[in-house]
């Protein structure tokens, strides 16, 4: 996976990263390619030593609940699902976790995530209210102006009408923002296989404590550390 530069990304990361008075919200946005190469090759050799690419993986139904102590909810019960809804294929699933990985480095190593850690979103609406709730809620209204910014940068980057959504929703001991005063997190994932690319978006709000000061970028320091299936 290759990070692709986006200026308008820059930008809108450089307000994303705030602090509330009680909290830190601490949100990024990055776009990935899904074109293999080098030690992409390699490790996609080694995960497909489990199975073949094209071979379909069980994910977890979409989450019903509101917000969690660790993370955001995804998902509204009683939509109609496809009866694919809940898999993708092994290709998929590597993508999602090579995205984590190269997010995430050189602080953690997910590959030995599995699929039942992700999640498929059935609705791009759903996602886009959940995104804005949660952000309008942290640092209400100069999220107002950032907002339509925001998803029409997401939009031009990766084409929205034309992605599949996932989510990570991991356990305690695998989330890298399941540190101690973590409110909420999310982490979603929009792959357009005609572009091959994934845009990757995520953001944890951390409660302010004296003397404490927030991380960027990777999961930050006390996460747990994921490391290579042997």
């Amino acid at each position: 996976m290759k990070l692709l530069e986006n200026s308008s990304f820059e930008a809108i990361n450089s307000q994303l990263t705030v602090e509330t008075g009680d909290a830190h919200i601490i949100g990024r946005i990055e776009s990935y390619s899904c074109k293999m190469a080098g030690d992409d090759k390699h490790m996609f050799k080694q995960f497909c030593q489990e199975g073949q690419p094209h071979v379909l993986e069980a994910l977890s139904p979409p989450q019903t609940s509101g917000l969690s102590p660790s993370r955001l909810s995804k998902s509204q019960g009683g939509e109609d699902e496809g009866p694919l809804s809940d898999k993708c294929s092994r290709k998929t699933l590597f993508y999602l976790i090579a995205t984590l990985n190269e997010s995430f480095r050189p602080d953690y190593d997910f590959s030995t995530a599995r699929s039942h850690e992700f999640s498929r979103e059935p609705s791009l609406s759903w996602v886009v209210n959940a995104v804005n709730c949660s952000l309008f809620s942290a640092v209400r209204e100069d999220f107002k102006a950032l907002k339509p910014q925001l998803w029409n940068a997401v939009d031009e980057e990766i084409c929205l009408a034309e992605c599949d959504i996932y989510s990570y929703n991991p356990d305690l001991d695998s989330d890298p923002f399941g540190e101690d005063g973590s409110l909420w997190s999310f982490n979603y994932f929009f792959y357009n296989k005609r572009l091959k690319r994934i845009v990757f978006f995520s953001c944890r709000s951390i409660r302010q404590r004296a003397g404490h000061v927030a991380g960027g970028g990777g999961g930050g320091g006390g996460g747990r550390r994921r490391r290579w299936r042997q």
